[in-house]
């Protein structure tokens, strides 16, 4: 080793120490409302159904009838990979993929709806039935990973409503053995960042009358307005309503049609890819970012039912749209209907496949410094490795193949893809 270089300085230490105290509220600043993303599982999609039809058996019909749907459309993988343009290389892996999922878990996410999808007469009883049956759910190992409700937005003339719906189904679920850890809801239909804020109250004054840890209760805002974007100051709301949820917002989910018909936009170019809806989603996807709050893409409204041609049309848009979200990291959206999701596992499970063994060849050079054709940083394994535990989460990849091709376990996955980049130079074990 030769002789070292003798270094120099010119300032005092005293110069950073003062630079450091002037900038010690900005550092908490950022690390109270930049804290990253979370680390948990997302699901692909969440699932929508009215509070007065949810049943015991309601996640596995739309399994069952899902199944149905590519046994009287697609019956096997050529059939299906057709319709959809998959390649040969792909067709059998995705195909046998979709069914496995739907046979085993074909709802990632489902929201009981209080709002736009519930016809009920007695929303007293269907929200506490929605209560126990979730929790029966929980402990019969039924649920979906994720489930909750969707209650009625903040606005003068249903607020009452919307609140007496959220205390009568949180009270439920403790009277059924507590509050699960896969639970969410959605607060519909958020203009002023004041409606989040008296959300935040309500789950306060619940969680003070039960003795539940503060901050227990999250929640997902929906963004179905023009005013959640664009305030009339000029300012994007959006960010101003995730810092009104004071830590407690999990997610922002786009309305397609309510934000859409917002606009002004007419019934048939309402869709996620309108260029209006790119608009929101992008100010949506700024605001989010670091915070540790997920965006979620809407849905299509095109279903596919009937003839086996409109089924594959139905398909074709599906598939497209939600390919079309997942390059744009919208890993969530909306399904409406079962036929839907067939599709949905199908474009999630291409997406992954697809780009696997490029990721984990990328990441595997970046943590062993070894170099390649493309020089990646520590932000690009942070999401190389995102990528890779997405796939595992939803189906799409299996952890031993992952292992084999990255050399790394899942710790050391989570390790690269850790909400704070404290250190990003974790070694596969």
């Amino acid at each position: 080793m030769g002789q070292q270089e003798k270094v120099s300085t010119s300032l005092a230490g005293a110069v950073s120490e003062g630079i450091s105290a002037s900038l010690a509220a900005v550092d908490a600043e950022l690390d109270r409302r930049y804290p990253g993303d979370p680390g948990t599982r997302q699901p692909v999609h969440t699932v929508y159904v009215p509070g007065n039809v949810f049943e015991a058996g309601t996640i596995r019909s739309w399994g069952d009838q899902a199944l149905a749907a590519l046994d009287e459309h697609a019956p096997d993988a050529a059939s299906f990979a057709s319709v959809l343009g998959l390649s040969d290389d792909l067709a059998e892996d995705v195909y046998g993929r979709v069914v496995a999922k739907l046979e085993r878990e074909p709802i990632e996410d489902l929201r009981v709806d209080f709002e736009d999808g519930y016809a009920g007469e007695d929303e007293d009883q269907d929200a506490a039935r929605a209560a126990r049956l979730i929790s029966d759910a929980y402990r019969n190992g039924t649920a979906a990973p994720y489930m909750g409700i969707r209650m009625k937005c903040m606005e003068s003339a249903v607020r009452d409503r919307g609140i007496r719906t959220t205390d009568v189904f949180l009270t439920g679920l403790l009277e059924n053995g507590g509050l699960p850890d896969g639970l969410v809801l959605t607060l519909p239909k958020v203009t002023y960042p004041e409606q989040v804020s008296a959300f935040v109250r309500l789950l306060e004054a619940f969680e003070k009358a039960h003795g539940l840890d503060a901050g227990r209760l999250g929640f997902e805002i929906q963004i179905e307005t023009s005013q959640s974007i664009l305030a009339t100051d000029g300012t994007a709301a959006v960010a101003r309503m995730i810092g009104a949820a004071e830590g407690r917002a999990t997610g922002l989910h786009y309305g397609t049609f309510d934000y859409s018909a917002c606009l002004g936009v007419s019934a048939a170019y309402q869709a996620s890819d309108h260029p209006a809806a790119d608009h929101a989603k992008a100010i949506m996807q700024v605001a989010a970012a670091g915070t540790g709050v997920r965006v979620s893409d809407g849905s299509t409204n095109v279903l596919p039912v009937g003839s086996t041609e409109h089924v594959h049309e139905a398909w074709r848009l599906h598939y497209g749209l939600t390919r079309r979200a997942l390059a744009r990291a919208y890993y969530q959206g909306w399904d409406m209907h079962p036929g839907h999701i067939p599709t949905r596992y199908a474009a999630v499970f291409s997406f992954y496949r697809e780009g696997f063994e490029a990721a984990a060849k990328r990441l595997s050079a970046y943590a062993n410094h070894a170099g390649g054709d493309v020089m990646d940083e520590p932000a690009t394994a942070k999401a190389l490795s995102s990528y890779l535990l997405r796939g595992i989460d939803c189906g799409a990849l299996d952890t031993a193949e992952v292992d084999a091709l990255t050399g790394m376990n899942r710790a050391a996955l989570d390790r690269f893809a850790a909400p704070r980049r404290g250190d990003l130079t974790a070694s596969a074990e």
